[in-house]
């Protein structure tokens, strides 16, 4: 099925925000160095740790009453006040280090799955449907390229095959037993595998306030851009969902990919 003319510009803009490496970019050009250089200061346990924290961050997040937004499809999103909230919390993380963390990224990622959500409903989601619920938590798992993530599975719509069963299983089972014990482990297979694409981009962003000298008004630009990085996300992943409902999983994929092989050329 071919889609219309604005539908299709629709998805060139939504695949520019998604397939554009983004984080990693904007924050070494504010740092001035390369990252690389800020992930040679993380310790030497940063890796076994970072997934704990972002599991919980996850986990407080999608439990948090974020979702209490009502719904009204199609009313603009507020990215500018989730930003000011985002570069208060890394403006504290910046002045207390690394060791602020695992404090600062709950409250981070909380303010970042609303602003999401928020994002979601101005596409024209319900956000009430625990199908868009489970949407917005997937927008954590899409980082764009990195060469930090060295999964083969990196292209947005593998990254949603990849998550497909998970998503599946726990919107099945939420939905038969809600939000009781019983279903949070569930959950937590699915926020555990979404946690290993979002550890890539928190690491980034724990590289760039390793560096010496960041402070805290260092990081709350940091935060800013790790924000705006997953807004983008956000924008790119509910565009590609709307027209989805219009014509299909597949139609859109293949119209998408058709896209990426002519901006290769």
């Amino acid at each position: 099925m071919n889609i219309s003319e604005s539908h299709r510009k629709e998805l060139l803009v939504a695949k520019s925000l998604l397939e554009n490496p983004g984080l990693a970019v904007k924050i070494t050009s504010f740092i001035g160095t390369p990252i690389e250089k800020g992930l040679a200061l993380l310790p030497e346990n940063w890796n076994k740790n970072i997934a704990k924290v972002t599991e919980k961050s996850l986990l407080k997040a999608s439990d948090a009453a974020i979702f209490t937004m009502k719904d009204i499809p199609g009313e603009q999103s507020s990215n500018v006040w989730h930003k000011l909230g985002v570069a208060v919390s890394g403006g504290m993380g910046g002045f207390l280090g690394l060791a602020a963390i695992a404090v600062e990224l709950p409250i981070s990622t909380a303010i970042m799955l609303r602003s999401i959500a928020d994002i979601a409903r101005s596409e024209g989601e319900l956000i009430t449907t625990l199908e868009t619920k489970m949407a917005c938590l997937e927008v954590f798992a899409l980082g764009g390229a990195s060469d930090l993530d060295d999964s083969s599975e990196s292209g947005y719509f593998a990254i949603r095959a990849t998550l497909a069963k998970s998503v599946s299983e726990a919107t099945e089972f939420m939905l038969k037993k809600r939000l009781t014990d019983e279903a949070a482990p569930i959950l937590v297979k699915l926020i555990t595998k979404i946690a290993e694409k979002f550890g890539v981009q928190v690491t980034q962003k724990a590289a760039a306030q390793a560096v010496p000298a960041i402070g805290a008004a260092g990081g709350a630009v940091i935060n800013t851009l790790f924000i705006d990085h997953f807004q983008d996300m956000a924008r790119g992943h509910f565009i590609v969902r709307k027209l989805e409902r219009v014509y299909g999983h597949e139609s859109v994929k293949i119209a998408y990919e058709s896209l990426a092989q002519k901006g290769n050329r």
